[in-house]
């Protein structure tokens, strides 16, 4: 089932068009990343997605209902964090989640547990009783998340989840959506400017820039799309390093591991490597491809994109 189609959907302000003919769907229980450089329209996106703006051409749907015509059922069946967390600053942490769960009808005692279990969940417990505004950027993004799981939807609309966190506070978010996915069913679309995290999350990714679709597909699909191997590691006996990159440096992009290891990057003919090193009498141990990663992909795409090469979005 499709939890979220878009077809031709474009969205402009005044002469900026901020999403241009953007189609693709999202289905019911998967996590897709939307990828993009700042003004790509991922924002814009999600807003409309959520009824909050209006597509000039096109066609929305979330659960087979319309955002605009039907915005208020739409929204009770989304969780969102918008980009900037904006909490009420007078009301403390627990009260912020109690006014939103009144905001969608939950029975007050449905949402003391539900309130209760996102506290400890998140690490805010401590916190319950702290006006946001004595809370640090990290911990107001933590209330937000909370804030849009607090009416258990179906689908979140995650802007930059882990933005202003520490690492084992994006670990537990990251750890928080994939459970959510797992245990409860829903549907995750993500707006991220971490590709290790859209990688490590996503099932597809969408890439997008000025508004346009280039691409969209699973990680691995998409990072095949650069071809070839990216790279290979060597490893060789201790002290073999200064050997393999004197035998064989000139002509590629090479770095030292350590002093037993060697990594070349680029466009590397791996049996033409090795058998040059093994005639030079280098024992090899092992050798290890490297492969495009999710950030060589992005990068390249949006090269080819800057310097005039076409790039038609796979659906």
């Amino acid at each position: 089932m499709e939890a979220i189609v878009l077809r031709d959907v474009s969205r402009r302000f005044g002469q900026l068009t901020a999403v241009d003919h953007v189609s693709f769907h999202v289905d019911d229980g998967e996590i897709v990343g939307l990828l993009g450089h700042n003004g790509a329209g991922k924002t814009t996106l999600l807003r409309v997605i959520n009824g909050l703006l209006e597509p000039h051409t096109g066609e929305v749907q979330v659960l087979g209902q319309d955002p605009v015509a039907d915005g208020q059922s739409v929204r009770r069946a989304t969780g969102v964090l918008t980009e900037y967390p904006a909490l009420d600053e007078y009301l403390t942490t627990r009260e912020n989640l109690e006014v939103y769960a009144a905001i969608n009808g939950l029975d007050k005692q449905v949402a003391a547990v539900r309130i209760d279990g996102l506290l400890q969940r998140l690490g805010l417990w401590e916190k319950r009783d702290e006006p946001a505004r004595g809370l640090s950027a990290g911990l107001k993004q933590r209330v937000a998340i909370a804030r849009g799981l607090v009416h258990d939807p179906r689908i979140l609309l995650l802007d930059e989840p882990t933005t202003n966190m520490d690492p084992v506070a994006a670990r537990d978010v990251r750890d928080l959506v994939l459970e959510s996915v797992r245990e409860r069913g829903r549907t995750v679309l993500l707006s991220t400017h971490n590709l290790a995290e859209a990688e490590a999350l996503c099932d597809r990714v969408a890439i997008l820039r000025r508004g346009r679709l280039l691409m969209i597909g699973s990680p691995t699909d998409l990072r095949r799309q650069l071809g070839g191997i990216h790279g290979v590691r060597i490893k060789s006996t201790p002290g073999s390093a200064e050997i393999i990159v004197t035998v064989a440096g000139n002509g590629h992009d090479v770095h030292r591991v350590d002093d037993t290891t060697v990594q070349f990057t680029g466009q590397v003919t791996i049996p033409v490597l090795v058998k040059q090193l093994v005639l030079a009498g280098v024992e090899i141990h092992s050798v290890d491809p490297l492969e495009p990663t999710l950030e060589d992909l992005y990068v390249a795409l949006h090269d080819d994109v800057l310097h005039g090469s076409a790039v038609e979005a796979r659906r």
